[in-house]
């Protein structure tokens, strides 16, 4: 009785649109993933396959996650779906081989008006974490928010930075992809609105107060859309892609190329790590973190959106980089 009017409590709290809401608890299954692909085998170029998970809860807020960062040690969770959640937890792991999520809780973004999603705030696509919190960004309004702090959920958000060169970007392209760089912010847009063959990046520098500094460009290579990226402690960025058309179905593709090759005016290549069809155990993958295990290797977590879709999968992989 207890743990129920606990619940209860909980959720009344989730649905407030004043004050913090308490996280609301809930349960998820995991779903083992043995073999990446229909061969079985575990390396891919540079990229080790160490193991993945299919994430599935009744809780009806859970699903689209579209960006997350994990901590120093790989195991805490924090993600964001489109509908501006927040999802915190625990990934439960057998060496780096995933094995489910536990403690995992839901709240509500929040700033000074409520809720984001009732303010016309809901696409959320991107996070990152920064020397002074977390910052996150809108698509649709094509924007970027600050949440102060080690705990983003004890916070309510700021917007930051919103118009010029974004307001171009088409309602469902924006900023898929976000990152902080030694000197301020760094983002990626889905797909440009007017050039096929790039995806257009953005600079805004200091993080403290963020202002236009400069683009850059990445190439477009077979239709193939930004959906996130991950700055790694050896200076790479390591940028996460997905495909998906009706005659091919989905793909997913992984390049790296150094962050000094971010400059205005780049044009940037990288080096293609791995590329993946829907014969892989993948889906709408849209959100990448990466941390160091016990061993010094460096392992890439990637997570997808499921678009709350009855057909589609919230999955969980790891691979480590061997070189």
């Amino acid at each position: 009785m207890m743990r129920l009017i606990a619940k209860t409590l909980a959720l009344l709290a989730f649905l407030s649109t004043g004050a913090l809401a308490a996280p609301l608890p809930i349960e998820v299954t995991a779903t083992p993933l043995p073999k990446f692909d229909l061969t079985g085998r575990t390396r891919f170029g540079v990229l080790e396959y160490r193991g993945g998970v299919v994430l599935s809860s009744t809780a009806s807020a859970f699903g689209g996650f579209s960006g997350m960062v994990v901590s120093a040690d790989g195991a805490g969770i924090l993600a964001i779906t489109d509908n501006g959640m927040w999802l915190k937890g625990r990934i439960d792991s057998e060496g780096d081989r995933p094995t489910g999520l536990s403690a995992a809780t839901m709240t509500p973004m929040l700033g000074d008006e409520g809720r984001l999603d009732r303010i016309g705030r809901r696409d959320v696509e991107s996070l990152a974490r920064t020397v002074d919190g977390y910052v996150v960004g809108i698509e649709r309004v094509q924007e970027i928010w600050a949440f102060a702090g080690a705990d983003p959920l004890l916070s309510k958000g700021k917007k930051i930075v919103s118009g010029g060169e974004l307001s171009k970007l088409d309602s469902n392209s924006g900023l898929e992809a976000l990152m902080a760089g030694p000197s301020g912010l760094i983002a990626v847009a889905e797909h440009s609105p007017d050039d096929p063959k790039i995806l257009p990046g953005f600079l805004f520098a200091p993080l403290a107060k963020p202002l236009p500094s400069g683009s850059f460009v990445i190439e477009r290579i077979d239709e193939f859309d930004a959906t996130d990226m991950a700055l790694a402690d050896d200076g790479m960025v390591y940028l996460l892609e997905r495909r998906f058309d009706l005659l091919r179905g989905v793909a997913m593709r992984i390049r790296r190329f150094p962050l000094t090759e971010i400059v205005p005016g780049a044009i940037i290549k990288g080096e293609v790590l791995i590329e993946a069809n829907r014969l892989a155990s993948i889906d709408n993958m849209e959100a990448l973190a990466i941390h160091r295990n016990p061993a010094g290797e460096l392992i890439l977590t990637l997570m997808s959106d499921d678009n709350f879709s009855a057909i589609q999968r919230t999955i969980l992989l790891r691979f480590a980089v061997m070189q």
